[in-house]
């Protein structure tokens, strides 16, 4: 009996180990680009770039917006602005390769898979990067997909996202920016004394936290970890012994040397406009 040929559907698992770190500059950026897009324009896209460690973790560091034109059922972008735009980028940092495309938007949408088959030619299993910029959930959702191919056959049906583990790496100073970008209004940005302000509650409310999850443990209300104890532990042994007179004045120091700084730039930015009008004014006359 001759056997009956069968029609194989198929789906290619996604490794668990892929996962990306996004750099603050990157969010800026794309938030920038945002802000200066073409009035008749409903989102942006564009090119991430950084590099791939071995243990398959992508670090996205830079990025650049790229032209292009969409409609229910197509998208045509710039190709020749991409490829200038990624070797102008080359020639100033030339270990950064392409890592993905990024689009700003609520998940992914109809035209992803278009754009995503694009870039599979460019790097393999390139990295998708939505922010939403029209704050559903109340703030900036940022997450990371991979796309795995669903076949029949030989005959590729459909492109299906996955979503990644994405962790946003920063310091305090991007943070108190990140924290300010997330809200839909503000009414100013805050001075360097309000940063400070705020980093200091918000790093009372962490001590907070570990004092409680310390009682809970001692009275037997919460199991230990001895993971987390030996955190604590380092955290406690790495803290200066210091007496809090000699730390209110370390504080109070650092303090009078920034404001000197801020007084210094603001001098320096007082004398560049001043030279600038004179200037002007000696080729007027």
């Amino acid at each position: 009996m001759a056997a009956r040929e069968q029609t194989v559907l198929q789906f290619v698992p996604l490794s668990t180990s892929l996962s990306a770190k996004v750099q603050p500059v990157v969010i800026f950026n794309i938030c920038d680009c945002y802000v200066r897009r073409p009035d008749q324009a409903d989102r942006v896209i564009g090119t991430l770039l950084g590099s791939i460690s071995p243990d398959g973790t992508v670090d996205i560091r830079n990025s650049y917006a790229v032209p292009h034109n969409e409609s229910s059922d197509q998208v045509a972008l710039d190709i020749d602005y991409h490829h200038n735009m990624l070797l102008s980028h080359q020639k100033v940092n030339p270990k950064e390769v392409i890592v993905g495309w990024y689009s700003t938007g609520f998940g992914v949408s109809g035209g992803s898979a278009l754009i995503q088959e694009f870039y599979s030619r460019e790097v393999p299993n390139p990295v998708h990067l939505t922010v939403d910029t029209g704050f559903r959930n109340g703030e900036a959702s940022i997450k990371a997909f991979v796309s795995v191919n669903l076949s029949l056959g030989d005959r590729q049906l459909a492109a299906q996202f996955q979503e990644i583990p994405l962790d946003l790496r920063m310091v305090e100073a991007e943070r108190v920016g990140f924290d300010i970008l997330k809200t839909t209004m503000v009414d100013k940005m805050p001075s360097d004394l309000e940063g400070m302000e705020a980093s200091m509650e918000r790093l009372l409310a962490l001590i907070d936290d570990v004092y409680k999850y310390v009682d809970s443990v001692v009275e037997g209300r919460v199991a230990p970890d001895n993971n987390i104890g030996r955190f604590i532990s380092d955290t406690v042994a790495s803290i200066p012994k210091i007496s809090p007179a000699a730390f209110d004045k370390l504080v109070n120091d650092s303090l009078q040397d920034h404001l000197l700084l801020l007084y210094l730039s603001s001098l320096t930015r007082t004398q560049l406009s001043l030279a600038e009008k004179l200037n002007t004014a000696a080729q007027i006359l």
